[in-house]
């Protein structure tokens, strides 16, 4: 019996003393300073909705709404070029049905630059810039560069004919009618897609001034008609001389002012 009465007190006294502490730990708890809340003290990036090509638009490609889209975009690096809702809230429709001079990506910025307005007209006549003339020579791979000059390419026009000289052999003589002038398609192909690397077609069409074009209708009828692909390292300018041997040939072949061509 005693030791029964013995147990009990020990539960007691085990009792007491886990009551004791669980009170002296909410005491201490109930004292302590709380817990301070980390607030994010960075400032909000201000942003602005700017309308993008939703997919890639080719060259030529005639705009649709379902071409286009708004996207957030940082306002600090948004250019004034930029198409922006808080600006034109109506850019949208007024993009719809312009022609894309120039192609985009997705995801790009739509940019008035790139864009002409067609207003019924082919796309040909949109992308020419202003003063310029499109116009079509035959090709063939030998006088094509065997077929590596891609829409966008500059070219030098070289024109090959054969002379005839009393009591001689023919005599045959190329020259250089104009210089670094863009190709504006091959056939009817106006941009470089789908990792296409060669376009081997019948017809090029060159952007040109009008004087030159009337040098190269002259020429046409004179010979034969090469196209020599220039590099890109020096397709970027015309040199002086080029300038000058444009603008004698320009004489020579029956245009009226010499002018110098501008590229």
């Amino acid at each position: 019996m005693w030791k029964v009465k013995r147990m009990n007190t020990a539960r007691i006294v085990v009792l007491t003393i886990a009551i004791a502490a669980g009170g002296v730990a909410a005491y201490l708890a109930s004292g302590s300073d709380p817990v301070p809340v980390v607030q994010d003290r960075t400032p909000k990036l201000a942003t602005v909705d700017v309308l993008v090509a939703k997919n890639e638009i080719p060259m030529g490609h005639s705009v649709s709404a379902e071409d286009l889209q708004w996207q957030t975009w940082p306002a600090a690096s948004a250019s004034d070029s930029f198409l922006r809702k808080d600006k034109q809230p109506d850019a949208t429709a007024q993009t719809v049905g312009s022609i894309a001079r120039f192609p985009f990506i997705a995801g790009e910025p739509i940019r008035e630059q790139k864009l002409v307005k067609g207003n019924g007209s082919g796309f040909m006549a949109a992308i020419l810039p202003s003063g310029a003339r499109a116009i079509s020579t035959e090709i063939s791979p030998e006088t094509g560069a065997g077929g590596f000059i891609l829409p966008n390419d500059r070219v030098d026009v070289i024109l090959t004919r054969r002379e005839q000289v009393a009591n001689q052999s023919d005599s045959i003589s190329a020259e250089i009618i104009l210089s670094n002038v863009r190709v504006l398609a091959i056939d009817q192909t106006v941009e470089d897609k789908n990792g296409q690397k060669v376009v081997v077609g019948k017809t090029a069409t060159l952007e040109l001034k009008p004087d030159q074009a009337e040098v190269l209708a002259r020429a046409r009828q004179s010979g034969t008609l090469t196209l020599a692909l220039r590099s890109l390292v020096d397709a970027a300018a015309t040199d002086n001389r080029e300038a000058r041997r444009d603008s004698i040939n320009i004489v020579r072949y029956g245009v009226s002012t010499p002018a110098t061509i501008q590229k």
